[in-house]
């Protein structure tokens, strides 16, 4: 990518969108500094791992549910600029989201054991746009909504209640 050195940080993440009457599955992340926000579960893939295994595996750690994919519904590839990251760093970060359409099939919502994931609600989707969220809930609703035959929308502007 022109203009991005080496140094540039990247992560492979997998996201669960879980959408049920009107109402979308959404995790309250806490930073280690206190700050919280609202975002899909999900996490980084690990390495070695398949990113279909991931999601399955995020949703249980952060939610304490039991879930099946349905269906991939895009990438997500957003650059980060080096200031605006949630922990700053020298250089920019890459992050590539690979979103799922995830339907629930048995547990129960609890917070995360010694996890980030303070709580998990099942909040309406009109809602969400009152909430301090990260930039992946809205292109995930995106990706339900409209199924896009190339699995990608346009890149969410950030400011406001909407965070990287």
């Amino acid at each position: 990518m022109p203009g991005y050195g080496a140094e540039m940080s990247f992560r492979l993440a997998a996201y669960a969108v879980c959408i049920e009457h009107g109402l979308v599955l959404l995790a309250r992340y806490v930073s280690p500094e206190g700050d919280s926000n609202w975002t899909l579960p999900g996490g980084r893939v690990e390495h070695g791992e398949d990113p279909f295994d991931a999601v399955i595996r995020e949703v249980a750690e952060e939610t304490g549910c039991d879930a099946v994919v349905e269906r991939l519904l895009g990438v997500d590839s957003r650059v980060i600029p080096a200031a605006e990251r949630r922990v700053p760093g020298p250089a920019p970060h890459q992050n590539v989201g690979i979103f799922y359409q995830v339907r629930i099939t048995g547990g129960q919502l609890r917070p995360e054991p010694n996890g980030e994931t303070a709580e998990s609600v099942w909040t309406p989707i009109p809602d969400v746009a009152q909430l301090r969220r990260s930039s992946l809930v809205d292109i995930g609703l995106a990706l339900a909504q409209t199924t896009p035959p190339t699995g990608h929308v346009a890149p969410v502007p950030v400011g406001g209640l909407v965070q990287h």
